[in-house]
């Protein structure tokens, strides 16, 4: 009965931890040669890691979302033939104005 109860407690403490931690909006990417298996594969350890698919593009292959900065870490070396490449997701404007990161 006790180990139950530690083993409730433990996963009671990693949700929480889970629930708090840094959450970064990203787009992550991948070469176009890429399995789509791979692709799945990463969006699965986000979400798994507590993340969100906010989108998943067609042109590229790749998808945003939102997630823990530690999964981020996971996916960045799931694969290393087929790199995925990680970027801050954000506005991006033409011209100087406040509030955007102006190109």
């Amino acid at each position: 009965m006790r180990f139950a109860f530690f083993s409730f407690l433990l996963a009671l403490v990693t949700a929480s931890a889970m629930a708090v931690a840094p959450h970064k909006s990203v787009i992550i990417s991948y070469p176009n040669d890429t399995p789509q298996s791979v692709v799945d594969d990463a969006m699965e350890s986000i979400e798994k890691a507590g993340g969100k698919i906010t989108h998943k593009y067609n042109i590229i292959k790749g998808f945003a979302c939102e997630a823990p900065v530690s999964s981020l870490e996971t996916v960045s070396v799931m694969n290393t033939e087929f790199a995925a490449s990680i970027e801050e997701d954000g506005v991006v404007t033409t011209q100087n104005n406040e509030g955007g990161m102006g190109i």
